[in-house]
């Protein structure tokens, strides 16, 4: 946690970083900080991730909450509020409404989740007279750092979209590939995911993974290379796909995993934490502006990591 560090580390200087996250936050210093609006930052983790970036000088913050809340957070932890904005709500639900008001009329550049749900935070966004729309659907996307793997891992969607449906996968796909460029994978190579690596018309998932790559062959999804259905094993071992005797130009090299539902994708992602030592940062993408979303029980170090990658989505 960053309150065990003293106040001059900084994720990308502290021991045991590993290098994609560390040259990813130092990239990102180099870029003018992005205002956020800091959406119910009435947590610990919360209320340290946003003035983790603020000290990192990756945003400028707007935190949008109970004032004498968050004062008293501060004071416990010994975090300076001196260069954030508070701007005093009542209610969580009232602090989702100007949040988005926010960033809807200018005045912030990217939307961070504090301690609140995400299905209060994320109805405002979608509102749709109100909220954050634009065309393409909105996607989450997790980034992660693994320990046993050779290049940053980015899995969607594991938050937003329950059940997608074909349509909603190709906007899925679209976004990741776009967070994928924004953070220097200029060709990602995509795993379509499903539980095997052939198409069988009882498994729905296989069937939408092999009309993805059809379309993408017909450069309706660009920027990327598509294959699937790809099984976990196969997508991320080069030596599952040579066992299995399969040919792919993504098999055991995936850059981006699109997982077949929500519950796969947020349950492969939070594995991947918890038992396999991956750092995880997360941000949704589609919406007007970048949206830091990560768990409620997320590190400080993950939101400030999260703010880094936003930090390349604002226009």
């Amino acid at each position: 946690m960053l309150r065990n560090m003293p106040h001059s580390v900084t994720w990308e200087t502290a021991p045991g970083s590993r290098d994609f996250f560390r040259s990813l936050i130092s990239e990102a210093r180099k870029r003018a900080p992005v205002t956020v609006a800091v959406c119910w930052p009435c947590s610990e983790c919360a209320l340290e991730g946003a003035v983790g970036a603020s000290q990192a000088q990756l945003t400028e913050n707007l935190l949008i909450g109970r004032k004498q809340e968050i004062r008293a957070i501060a004071d416990k932890l010994g975090l300076n509020l001196s260069d954030s904005e508070i701007v005093d709500v009542a209610t969580e639900d009232e602090a989702a409404e100007k949040s988005v008001e926010l960033c809807r009329d200018g005045r912030t550049q990217a939307l961070m989740k504090g301690s609140l749900h995400t299905d209060l935070l994320m109805r405002h966004v979608l509102h749709h007279e109100a909220g954050l729309r634009r065309a393409r659907r909105v996607s989450h996307v997790f980034v992660l750092e693994a320990p046993l793997y050779d290049r940053p891992l980015l899995i969607s969607d594991g938050v937003i979209n329950i059940s997608p449906t074909l349509e909603e996968k190709i906007d899925i796909v679209s976004n990741a590939i776009d967070l994928a460029h924004a953070i220097s994978i200029p060709e990602p190579k995509v795993a379509i995911l499903s539980a095997i690596e052939t198409v069988n018309p009882k498994i729905a998932s296989t069937v939408d993974a092999a009309a993805l790559c059809k379309m993408a062959d017909r450069s309706q999804i660009t920027g990327a290379i598509l294959d699937g259905p790809l099984a976990f094993d196969t997508a991320v071992s080069e030596e599952a796909a040579l066992t299995k005797r399969l040919k792919s130009p993504v098999a055991g090299k995936a850059d981006i995993l699109i997982a077949p539902d929500l519950e796969s994708g947020n349950m492969l992602a939070k594995e991947l934490e918890y038992l396999g030592g991956a750092r995880m940062a997360g941000v949704v993408v589609g919406a007007r502006v970048p949206i830091v979303l990560t768990s409620r029980a997320d590190s400080a170090e993950s939101r400030v990591a999260s703010c880094a990658i936003a930090s390349f989505l604002v226009c």
